[in-house]
């Protein structure tokens, strides 16, 4: 009888390639910093030694990465997750500033000024870093101009965040204030419709933490989104914020703007 060849321990094995896994792997990680608008437009040669000082860092929900006034001087590179970035009174209260998400900067003023961390950062959800040490970030911005045009063109988004939220604290209530925030991370990193009426806008923040971003307590925050929910406006579940129609929020937001500028002519 003739045995079956599908074990035929003649047949030829299949072998590793560990060159081509190689090969294969440091390309998926320059496509990963090539989509970070830090590493816009450097070159593969710049990209591979980037990546030699690049180290994973992972965080679980609600870790700390950095505390306000923390000596450390590390730069973060957000590859997935979300992290809230936010200042603590003297009084222990929170203040918001900021959600940073995929391909996002985070601790650079720290290395490039030597000052303390300015703020706290904390994973929101699951967060994986890439982490620079500061005598490495600085050398490689001292020898790739390109690095530095890219963070400068990173610093210059963030300040015109920063820009924008100032504006919303001089010129709307706390509920414009709110919208106004809602609609800014929409622009940033919402799901619009197709037809542009409705958007999902994934912030990961629970009320407290939406209060802490407009100076207001929680249980108004969750009056407030109670309000809207029933007007049909926007809907808030564990951390994710359905705009129902966005247009209608755009005006509820102006609504505000134009309610403070007739308080003002008084």
């Amino acid at each position: 009888m003739t045995g079956s060849r599908g074990d035929d321990a003649s047949a030829p094995k299949s072998r590793s390639r560990p060159d081509a896994d190689a090969s294969s792997k440091l390309e998926k990680r320059m496509a990963m910093l090539k989509g970070m608008e830090a590493f816009r437009g450097l070159r593969e040669s710049e990209l591979a030694a980037l990546l030699e000082d690049l180290h994973l860092r992972e965080y679980a929900r609600d870790e700390v990465i950095f505390r306000q006034g923390d000596e450390s001087r590390q730069v973060y590179f957000v590859l997935k997750g979300k992290v809230r970035v936010y200042k603590i009174s003297p009084s222990g209260g929170e203040t918001s500033i900021d959600i940073f998400s995929a391909n996002d900067v985070l601790g650079e003023l720290a290395a490039l000024d030597n000052h303390p961390r300015s703020a706290t950062a904390k994973a929101v959800t699951a967060v994986s870093l890439l982490s620079m040490a500061q005598e490495h970030f600085i050398g490689h911005l001292q020898a790739m101009p390109g690095l530095a045009l890219g963070l400068a063109r990173v610093l210059a988004q963030k300040l015109r965040w920063t820009s924008a939220y100032a504006e919303s604290i001089a010129q709307f209530d706390a509920a414009g204030r709110l919208l106004h925030i809602i609609l800014l991370n929409g622009e940033r990193y919402g799901e619009l419709s197709a037809d542009g009426r409705t958007s999902t806008v994934n912030m990961g923040l629970n009320q407290s933490d939406l209060a802490s971003m407009i100076g207001a307590r929680r249980e108004w925050v969750n009056r407030i989104l109670s309000d809207w929910r029933k007007r049909g406006l926007l809907e808030f579940d564990n951390g994710v914020i359905t705009i129902l129609d966005l247009p209608r929020v755009i005006a509820e937001r102006d609504s505000r703007l134009e309610a403070i500028q007739m308080s003002d002519e008084w």
